[in-house]
């Protein structure tokens, strides 16, 4: 039997998004985590220095390796062999190598819900059984310890992130160590998303490593380092699973590319500019935390990280994706359905990405300002 698996509707948002534009209308696009800025330009520049000496091939490179070791050490004080960094081509790689390193078919892998949509359709490509965690306001749309002690019997495995896509939201140290003591105690296998570390406003993100050494860790180029296209993460894992996730790295996806790696190690150096990006971020952050109240967006999630904002229009719809097709064609404001992250709740939740510039973020206020007063109109 083959898997069946929901498409990304997000995707579909995006692809009427670029129609729309190719037309020459004027779209925001807010549908996407992905920044709207290139990578560092002393990335750029060494890229084209190597397109220009190297001809490039099937690569891992020690370099980029030991610097993203050295990352933990800096951001987290936890120790990292190199040896237990495997580079990949992205994180949604990562993941796939992650899950078939730890678990059979049939196992039982618990997420948050709302949560990544890649998570559920990607354990279900994996022939592995979803068990998603209700976590709403109360609990800061993250999974708990005390929820996971609660869940009979115990999963297999768990997959966290923090900070967490759709909602932005940090799993404090002390939970993460709660978390941590709760899934050694009943045998639960941890895989942590932490795509987004680099993006937080207030206390920074922990690492699942400082409490969990077996867990293994996702993260990529994508976010932080302003590198989505160039197709380029990392996983960590422990020891006992490195010749397990080397075989899986080689036979289904070979190398990450070469360019891509040559880059990467000099964009980590880069801490300037990237952190002029996180500013950028915190200003928009700011400004529709200030603006969406208004509009009558008052339900959202603390966006504690990341660059979302996952708001309730459950006043004003209950199909989200039809409500973000119509916000697109009367705006030119394209988001993301909540129906992508909750097949549950979703249907009266939409998600903005604010990486994109301030001016972008100023223009899209101003844009939903009359069209959100007209839909309170509408509905009364």
């Amino acid at each position: 039997m083959i898997a069946c698996i929901d498409p990304f509707h997000a995707i579909a948002i995006s692809r009427e998004a670029h129609r729309l534009e190719a037309e020459g209308r004027s779209i925001l696009h807010m549908e996407f985590g992905q920044p709207s800025t290139g990578a560092p330009a002393a990335a750029i520049a060494a890229a084209h220095d190597i397109l220009d000496s190297d001809p490039m091939g099937y690569w891992e490179s020690p370099a980029l390796k030991n610097r993203i070791a050295r990352l933990y050490d800096e951001r987290h004080g936890v120790t990292v062999d190199p040896e237990r960094i495997l580079l990949t081509c992205g994180a949604s790689p990562g993941l796939v190598l992650a899950l078939s390193c730890l678990f059979a078919p049939g196992a039982k892998v618990a997420t948050a819900r709302p949560g990544y949509v890649a998570y559920r359709n990607t354990l279900k490509a994996l022939y592995l059984e979803v068990e998603e965690v209700d976590c709403g306001p109360a609990d800061r749309y993250q999974i708990s310890a005390a929820a996971l002690r609660k869940l009979d019997p115990a999963p297999d495995g768990l997959i966290l992130a923090s900070p967490a896509n759709p909602t932005g939201t940090i799993i404090p140290a002390e939970e993460l160590a709660a978390i941590a003591q709760v899934c050694a105690q009943r045998g639960v296998r941890i895989v942590s998303d932490e795509i987004y570390h680099g993006l937080s406003y207030g206390e920074p993100a922990h690492s699942m490593l400082e409490y969990a050494p077996g867990a293994i860790i996702v993260n990529s180029f994508s976010k932080y380092f302003s590198m989505a296209g160039w197709r380029l993460g990392w996983i960590v894992v422990p020891p006992d699973l490195i010749d397990a996730a080397r075989a899986r790295m080689g036979n289904l996806f070979l190398t990450p590319p070469s360019l891509a790696q040559h880059a990467g190690l000099i964009a980590m150096d880069c801490a300037e500019e990237l952190e002029g990006h996180v500013a950028t971020y915190r200003r928009n952050r700011e400004l529709l935390l200030e603006a969406l109240p208004a509009l009558g967006l008052k339900e959202i999630a603390p966006p504690d990280g990341a660059f979302y904002i996952y708001a309730d229009v459950g006043h004003l719809t209950h199909d989200s994706l039809s409500f973000c097709q119509k916000l697109l064609r009367e705006t030119g404001v394209a988001a993301a359905p909540g129906i992508d992250f909750d097949p549950v709740d979703g249907q009266r939740h939409i998600r903005f990405s604010f990486a994109v510039s301030t001016d972008r973020v100023e223009d899209a206020i101003a844009r939903m300002i009359p069209w959100f007063a007209a839909q309170g109109c509408e509905e009364a």
